[in-house]
């Protein structure tokens, strides 16, 4: 008799990732002229984050079943973010869990979350991925396993729809992300329920996180409001259908950054960090006859290159940015996030940040 049709999903899902991890580590050792495989004892390493809940938990259970099969080692780690009373006791609790699944190494590692003007959630996710670098780092783990879900991506997808934020937004989380492919997300294609019913098949105890219930944050209000009314009047379905328009909006988006890159050497008239000059300048002819959706993007890339923060620099900056290349009547300069301006200077846009003067002459 086979597994629980949950377990056998999850366990279906990591095998697929850790093959892909396995034929790309292949590839870069025969593109080394590495013939050579791992001495006796140092298979390759792959770690699992795991929080103690349901998705994370199925995950580390799935990993640690599949990876000794496929000559690889299992690790774990936990992060315990410090924002509730006795968070440190229960992710040593969670450490023990995945010894317990005969993980190793496994650690917890405690971070400090600074304060942001990006908001809670942004900077706890930007410690808990820095604490995520380093251990990798320290351990040579060739990858990260993170338990995102269908319902994550779903819920990421409807946030970037709300936030109007664009095609890049709409496509949601990639399978793998990360420095040389680090991160990987085996369950966007498996739902949360799935998930918890292979841990309860599997006796494994699992942590309910009270931040995911709480209406304060984002997430949490789309999870169990928006989510749930959105099925109410349109009926089941939603969720697949907003995890295949990430999917849908990802290739779209891929496409049209490559092309960005193609058309950004096209019009840049000045020379990258020469001169102590770290402002960008584009020819404002070529930039109006990009297609709009490449022109946007060759300007956040500028605006961002210039000093302005990616995460603050919203669709409404870009449109005026934009008004001066396709409606330019003399006006002034446009003010950008992180002190950096945008200005008209003859047949040039010149984006700077305001401390700087531009390197050449304007016209």
């Amino acid at each position: 008799m086979g597994p629980h049709p949950a377990v056998a999903a999850i366990r279906l899902a990591v095998r697929r990732a850790l093959h892909d991890v396995l034929s790309e580590q292949a590839v870069v050792s025969d593109s080394a002229g590495d013939t050579r495989s791992p001495g006796p004892g140092e298979p390759p390493l792959v770690l699992v984050a795991c929080s103690g809940g349901a998705d994370s938990m199925a995950l580390a259970s799935a990993l640690a079943f599949e990876a000794p099969r496929l000559g690889l080692r299992a690790g774990g780690v936990t992060i315990d973010h410090g924002l509730q009373p006795g968070s440190d006791d229960r992710a040593q609790e969670v450490a023990g869990r995945l010894t317990s699944l005969g993980l190793r190494p496994v650690e917890s590692i405690a971070i400090t979350i600074g304060r942001t003007n990006t908001g809670p959630e942004a900077a706890a996710r930007t410690a808990r991925y820095a604490a995520l670098d380093d251990m990798a780092d320290r351990c040579g783990a060739k990858a990260v396993l993170l338990g995102h879900t269908r319902d994550d991506q779903a819920e990421t997808v409807l946030l970037g729809l709300a936030r109007g934020s664009g095609t890049r937004s709409l496509s949601g989380m990639a399978e793998v992300t990360g420095p040389e492919g680090r991160y990987r997300r085996p369950f966007l294609a498996v739902d949360r329920q799935t998930t918890r019913k292979a841990c309860l098949a599997q006796s494994l105890p699992v942590w309910d996180d009270p931040h995911n219930d709480d209406p304060a944050y984002t997430r949490s209000r789309v999870r169990h409001e928006a989510l749930p009314m959105l099925e109410k009047a349109l009926g089941k379905g939603v969720i697949e259908a907003l995890a295949r328009t990430a999917r849908l909006s990802r290739d779209d988006a891929d496409a049209l950054d490559a092309w960005t890159l193609q058309a950004e050497r096209s019009v840049r008239t000045d020379q990258p960090g020469t001169d102590g000059w770290d402002g960008v300048e584009l020819d404002a002819a070529r930039l109006y006859a990009l297609p709009s959706a490449v022109r946007r993007r060759v300007l956040r890339r500028a605006a961002v290159a210039a000093g302005a923060p990616s995460g603050s620099l919203f669709a409404r900056h870009l449109e005026e940015v934009d008004r001066l290349i396709t409606a330019w009547r003399g006006q002034r300069a446009i003010n950008l996030p992180g002190r950096v301006e945008a200005a008209r200077q003859g047949g040039r846009l010149v984006i700077r940040h305001g401390s700087q003067t531009p390197s050449t002459p304007t016209g």
